[in-house]
């Protein structure tokens, strides 16, 4: 029996990083988390510190490398997903010049509407090249340029190329600065239309002002970019020679680990943010959805990209801001606020005794985008109590979710008999029932689900190696538990679940007025 072989695989993912070192079976033989802080810049701006993350990555790293106790030798490589449609500006030694620009900042919305204003033909373009136009919103990597380029010409100037996070990650790794047409999409620059020859447009290039020389290179799809600079590996305790595999967004990489490209199996993905997960074998858009396709690791497939808004994130938000906060009326903080959600779920009935919660925070994306939108309570009564509006909060995320699954099975062309679960929202049993009932599905509670990420690239990484096959990818989707939806919830989740979309409609123009 041969010896087994590890990849290292990082997930940065909003919130901060998740490192874990995966075994050529699939399994996760040690893990770290840690944290990194988000500076909101009102009123649109949101960036993070490079130097934080990458901090966070050696010391997670550092950290799984010695809880497993593997030879170094049986590491193989390294490879890294995280979020995206946001931009670090590096210098020529991958180093950065300047904060994150992160998804949620909108700061470059006037730049991207002053594309369409100046070419009337320039929506279209981008949806029969690309795929995705500019955002009017600027929550887009090509808006985030626009805005340095525009507002900060210094860090503009000092900027050698403009990367996505995981490929800052990877050139701080190898010292090699480098994207591929995964990673690229968000800058919503090149054309997707083969993905055997995905390369940047020189139209789109043109018509966004942007100089191609800040771009980084394409290279393969989780391809070898290099290897670790031995400081690195020294620091993290692997060998110099261990190979760094180009990376992909955490939305392509969560549709592979959760098997969303099997016939008639979709996938819901619950983290700090939440998507419908599916595959196509074309790309297409659906712009009254907000639906489209992007390049996907898999060869010839498009992942589909079906952002719902905001996830886990309302229930951090109420659980620290509200349940468990500290301010002038009381010190309530506890170090884990999520300990005892479980019971506190358990605790109140489904439906939560209609009280009904509106998860868009930050506004509201697929199937209905509206960036002013906002969320809140409704139906409250002297009959509501805290662990209620706890369970509101878990079923009114759910119901985002529910509006856009059909929308989605229409994009895909198939119905989903069922549905994978993943991400950190997927670690609550509770949550997974509540999920197949309110979506009427059988719903798979993916095991180790925080770190589905990191299973689906590692497999990436060992497919390139030659260490796994394609057949083996059945080992990525490991199956905790299967829920059935239950009979006596249908009709009190359905009653919801209308009221919710009507509540959409009814408080849409209250929510415009107050956030215009």
């Amino acid at each position: 029996m041969s010896a087994s072989q590890y990849i290292l695989s990082i997930d940065l993912g909003t919130g901060g990083p998740k490192v874990a070192l995966v075994r050529d079976d699939g399994e996760i033989v040690a893990s770290a988390l840690r944290s990194v802080q988000t500076r909101r810049i009102p009123p649109a701006g949101a960036e993070q510190d490079p130097e934080e993350i990458w901090d966070a990555i050696r010391s997670a790293a550092k950290q799984v490398v010695h809880a497993a106790g593997k030879p170094a030798r049986a590491i193989l490589g390294v490879t890294c997903a995280s979020q995206f449609f946001s931009i670090v500006p590096i210098d020529a030694a991958g180093r950065p010049v300047s904060n994150l620009i992160l998804w949620m900042d909108g700061r470059g919305a006037p730049y991207a509407s002053e594309i369409h204003r100046a070419h009337p033909d320039a929506f279209a373009k981008w949806i029969e090249i690309n795929g995705m136009p500019p955002l009017p919103s600027g929550n887009d990597s090509l808006s985030h340029m626009l805005f340095l380029r525009n507002e900060r010409p210094d860090v503009y100037e000092r900027s050698e190329k403009f990367v996505e996070p995981m490929d800052f990650v990877t050139a701080r790794l190898t010292g090699i600065c480098t994207a591929n047409a995964c990673t690229a999409f968000p800058m919503l620059l090149t054309d997707n239309r083969r993905l055997d020859a995905v390369r940047y447009h020189e139209e789109l290039l043109g018509l966004s002002g942007l100089d191609r020389e800040k771009l980084p290179d394409l290279v393969e799809v989780g391809s070898c970019v290099g290897t670790l600079r031995e400081d690195v590996a020294r620091e993290i305790g692997l060998p110099p020679g261990a190979k760094v595999f180009s990376g992909v967004n955490d939305t392509q990489a969560v549709s592979i680990g959760a098997g969303a490209f099997r016939e008639g199996r979709g996938g819901i993905n619950i983290g700090t943010t939440c998507q419908v997960l599916a595959h196509v074998e074309a790309m297409r858009t659906d712009i009254e959805n907000a639906i489209l396709s992007m390049p996907s690791p898999l060869p010839g497939r498009y992942a589909v990209m079906a952002e719902n808004g905001l996830g886990g994130k309302t229930l951090e938000h109420f659980l620290r801001n509200v349940i468990f906060s500290n301010d002038a009326l009381a010190d309530h903080a506890t170090a884990d606020p999520f300990s005892d959600l479980e019971q506190t779920l358990r605790s109140a009935p489904p439906g939560s005794g209609g009280l009904l919660y509106l998860p868009w925070l930050e506004g509201s994306h697929s199937p209905s985008a509206n960036p002013r939108m906002r969320g809140g309570f409704l139906n409250l009564s002297l009959e509501t109590t805290r662990a209620r509006m706890v369970r509101a909060v878990l079923e009114g995320v759910t119901f985002g979710l529910r509006w856009l699954l059909p929308a989605v099975e229409r994009f895909a062309g198939q119905g989903f008999d069922e549905l994978s679960f993943s991400g950190g929202g997927a670690v609550s049993d509770e949550w997974s029932q509540i999920v197949a009932d309110v979506m009427d599905r059988p719903v798979l509670q993916l095991a180790d689900a925080r770190y589905v990420n990191n299973r689906a690239t590692a497999f990436l990484a060992f497919e390139k190696l030659g260490v796994v096959t394609p057949d083996d990818i059945e080992k990525l989707c490991r199956i905790k538990r299967r829920y059935e939806p239950k009979p006596e919830n249908r009709d009190v989740y359905e009653k919801l679940f209308q009221q919710f979309l009507a509540a959409y409609r009814q408080n849409r123009p209250i929510f415009e007025a107050l956030n215009a």
